[in-house]
C-alpha cells in the first residue's frame, strides 16, 4: 500500500460520551466534538492538499466532521459506505458497561476493541478487514479519509502492512482518539495534533 493518506475520526458524539455502541447508527456531535473538528481543520490547513481526494463515511457524525474540518479547505467531499464504522449488530445503541465488566478488558481510546468482534449479528473484525482491504485496493492517488474509531484503526493497520489477518493486539496498539489527524505515507504513520 503506497497511497498517501490523512485519516480523521469524527468528533465526539453524545453516544461516545455515554459509552454507547454506535456502529452504523448516528448520534450528533457534542460541543466538544465540534471543537475537535475545528482542531482537525487547523491541522489540515497546514497541509498541502493539492491532488488529494476527500472521502467521508456517510454517517452524519462523519459528514458533519468533514464539513467542519475540511469544507473550508477543499472543493469536494464525497461519501463512501466502505468508511462506515464496523457494524455491531444487536449491540447497536447498547451501553458498553451493560455488555462487559470493563475492568477485565484492555480499554483503548476507542473502548474495548473485543466488543466489536463479539457483537451478535455484527460485522466482526474479519468482515471489517475484508471491507477495508477492498477499499484500500481501489484507491488511486492521495486521499483524506473521515471515518470512525475502529475503521480508522483497521485502515491504518492495513496501510502500514499489518494485514492480512490483522490481530486485536495490532489494533489495540494502533493509536486512536478524536480531534487528531493521522498521516500515513511510505509505511510510516505520524499523529498530527
Amino acid at each position: 500500500m503506497t497511497v498517501e493518506l490523512f485519516v480523521l475520526r469524527h468528533g465526539e458524539t453524545t453516544w461516545n460520551r455515554e459509552g454507547r455502541m454506535q456502529g452504523h447508527l448516528n448520534a450528533p456531535l457534542t460541543e466538544l466534538g465540534v471543537e475537535q473538528a475545528v482542531t482537525q481543520r487547523n491541522i489540515m490547513a497546514e497541509q498541502d492538499l493539492s491532488g488529494f481526494c476527500v472521502l467521508s463515511s456517510p454517517s452524519g457524525r462523519a459528514v458533519e466532521t468533514a464539513a467542519i474540518a475540511l469544507g473550508p479547505l477543499v472543493t469536494e467531499i464525497t461519501t463512501d459506505t466502505d468508511l462506515r464504522e464496523v457494524g455491531v449488530g444487536e449491540w447497536t445503541g447498547r451501553l458498553r458497561a451493560e455488555l462487559i465488566d470493563p475492568t477485565e478488558w484492555q480499554v483503548t481510546a476507542d473502548g474495548v476493541l473485543e466488543l466489536y468482534d463479539m457483537a451478535p449479528g455484527g460485522e466482526g473484525l474479519a468482515g471489517l478487514e475484508a471491507r477495508c482491504a477492498r477499499f484500500l485496493a481501489r484507491l488511486e492517488g492521495p486521499h483524506v479519509l473521515v471515518t470512525h474509531g475502529i475503521t480508522s484503526r483497521m485502515i491504518r493497520a492495513l496501510a502500514l502492512g499489518h494485514g492480512p489477518n490483522v490481530t486485536l493486539a495490532t489494533l489495540s496498539e494502533m493509536p486512536g482518539g478524536q480531534g487528531v489527524v493521522y498521516h500515513v505515507k511510505d509505511g510510516q504513520q505520524k499523529r498530527l495534533s
